[in-house]
């Protein structure tokens, strides 16, 4: 029976997994996920840290008309600060230094005049306190950093690498099987025969999922029932979810529904009111095991990976799920009773607004607009016109 988007999401969904935790070095953590969060071994800053190369003063020195200041010695960053000065003292200071105790306030050197040991303040709008980070400003010991289910970025591995994290408990990933079907695909090296193409969609999926760190291999299997029943008893052995790229339309070598039959799969999804991707299904194993089987069009197969599969890997990580918009920058006019996923350019408008330019093809066969293409746009059943400036939900995949 075929299912709704709607439904089709909310059954996926409802098959997320915790695939546990494992601990990776700092270098490798990119992409991956937190499993617990950062917290601030110290305070930050963990003192009063000079922003600006020049005199440190006391302020209330300058308030009292104090304008020269007797230089009373020299600080750079990492050295431990001057333990006193007198009334009409300072000291140089580099970015980066401690403050010393005595003084609250930095002037740069471009509003000073430094002569024969003395400093002079030429610039009239001095304020306290000013180009110091003071101790504990940003946060305090033990406060969180970066929470759990965040994603590791190279601004996470900066802020952990600060607080002396050089292993970081993150969540693991599922082990991942791409397989693809059909007697008429050949290798990318090989050379076509007349009526073959080369392999395509398992190349496309593997290089989406290089967005995030998992254990994926590739593989392939010829139109037979026997090559396609081992090809999957082989995935299942050592991966928690198989897409499969072929072989789920009605066609008479079609042996993907037969051979998960063989296997005890239950087919939770066959078929969904969409164009393209309609043949999609998915499916689970008895030991747990997720099946995600694809059209073979690559269209169709972009787009079931990023409506469905990406999302279910997302929500497995507890990664925060995004509902992003766009306008459709012209009009557009689809009558079959299913929901039209469009490929589109964006673009944005003077106004701020996202726009989405529909871009023309030749049915979910025709790949090569997928390299011009930043998004699909989702269109309703529930009606025929789509007018220009109206807002729909988008599904980048490359913007």
């Amino acid at each position: 029976m075929m299912v709704s988007v709607p439904e089709a999401e909310q059954i996926i969904m409802g098959q997320c997994r915790d695939y546990g935790s494992r601990v990776v070095t700092l270098v490798d953590a990119v992409g991956h996920v937190l499993a617990e969060p950062i917290v601030a071994d110290r305070d930050l800053p963990p003192f009063n840290r000079v922003t600006m190369d020049g005199i440190a003063i006391n302020f209330q020195d300058f308030e009292q008309g104090i304008r020269k200041f007797r230089i009373a010695g020299i600080q750079a960053a990492g050295q431990a600060p001057i333990i006193n000065a007198d009334r009409g003292e300072c000291v140089e200071i580099m970015t980066g230094a401690a403050l010393p105790d005595c003084f609250d306030t930095v002037v740069r050197y471009e509003d000073i005049k430094i002569d024969n040991g003395w400093a002079e303040i030429i610039f009239k709008n001095i304020t306290a306190r000013k180009n110091v980070h003071y101790r504990g400003e940003d946060k305090a010991k033990d406060d969180v950093l970066v929470a759990a289910n965040s994603k590791v970025t190279p601004a996470v591995c900066g802020i952990a690498a600060s607080v002396g994290k050089s292993k970081l408990m993150v969540k693991e990933l599922p082990r991942i099987a791409i397989i693809s079907t059909g007697d008429e695909l050949t290798e990318i090296d090989d050379t076509p025969g007349p009526y073959q193409v080369r392999k395509s969609n398992v190349y496309a999926i593997r290089a989406a999922l290089q967005a995030f760190p998992c254990q994926v291999e590739i593989g392939h299997t010829g139109d037979s029932p026997e090559a396609t029943s081992n090809a999957f008893s082989h995935a299942f052995r050592t991966n928690d979810v198989l897409i499969i790229s072929g072989g789920i339309s009605m066609g008479k070598y079609d042996y993907v529904y037969e051979s998960l039959e063989q296997l005890g799969a239950k087919v939770l999804i066959h078929k969904v009111a969409q164009r393209p991707g309609k043949p999609f299904s998915f499916a689970v194993m008895p030991s747990g095991q997720l099946i995600f089987a694809f059209p073979g069009n690559p269209v169709s197969a972009f787009l079931c990976l990023y409506r469905y599969f990406i999302p279910w890997l997302q929500r497995c990580l507890n990664l925060e799920l995004y509902n992003h918009y766009a306008a459709l920058a012209e009009e557009i006019v689809f009558a079959p009773p299913l929901h039209f996923f469009a490929q589109v350019r964006l673009s944005i408008a003077e106004d701020g607004r996202l726009l989405a330019h529909i871009i023309e093809g030749n049915g979910s066969g025709d790949f090569s607009n997928l390299a011009v293409a930043q998004a699909f746009i989702e269109l309703p059943p529930d009606r025929e016109h789509f007018s220009k400036g109206e807002l729909y939900r988008i599904w980048p995949f490359s913007f």
